[in-house]
């Protein structure tokens, strides 16, 4: 998800992606642990969006 589209995201769609992001870490953290997934690249990169998505929230509410 690049920075333009995060932009132009509301805050609940922000938290609702928040929110899935994080149910995909849990799961690609799950299935890491039972056998190693092919890409674990996808675990870190997870982890960025998350944060991406949580910095870009803040903002959004400082802005206010």
């Amino acid at each position: 998800m690049k920075n333009s589209e995060i932009i132009a995201l509301s805050e609940s769609e922000i938290n609702e992606r928040i929110a899935a992001e994080q149910e995909k870490l849990t799961k690609l953290r799950f299935a890491h642990a039972i056998s190693p997934i092919e890409n674990p690249n996808r675990i870190s990169e997870t982890k960025k969006l998350i944060a991406r998505l949580k910095t870009f929230l803040a903002q959004k509410q400082l802005a206010k």
